[in-house]
């Protein structure tokens, strides 16, 4: 007696190509992926009618409502610091490219800590200073 072999199952669709392809996307897409650094604290930027965007390759420098600045990880006295070496060092590679510095000010800074840290800043040599607003 013959007992016919069972039929054949189609074979699915492979999966290691795809698989293959999802890898080399991921991949690609952290590659090309612009890294900002993290903001030391969360700031509201006062409003305002501007329709120019911040560089995102400038010098930043943040300061919360209570007046403290921060930069990096430092904060107080040794963000200035932090941000002063950070300025030599670019002045260093490009010259005259680190002269500007933006300012992510919260909107509810006391206009007497944005005084009091504008001398701090042009005596680490910046000679234009951008605050950076949100657009009403």
């Amino acid at each position: 007696m013959r007992i016919a072999p069972p039929p054949r199952r189609a074979l699915s669709e492979p999966l290691l190509p795809m698989i293959n392809v999802v890898f080399l996307l991921l991949v690609f897409f952290l590659l090309a992926a612009t890294l900002a650094r993290p903001a030391p604290f969360a700031v509201t930027p006062p409003e305002a009618h501007s329709n120019t965007a911040p560089d995102s390759g400038a010098l930043m420098l943040y300061l919360d409502a209570q007046g403290e600045a921060g930069f990096g990880t430092a904060r107080g006295a040794g963000a200035l610091v932090a941000l002063g070496q950070a300025a030599q060092d670019a002045r260093a590679q490009c010259g005259d490219c680190a002269d500007t510095l933006q300012l992510r000010a919260d909107a509810e800074v006391p206009g007497a800590a944005l005084a009091d840290l504008l001398p701090q800043l042009s005596a680490l040599g910046f000679r234009d200073l951008a605050l950076v607003v949100r657009a009403k």
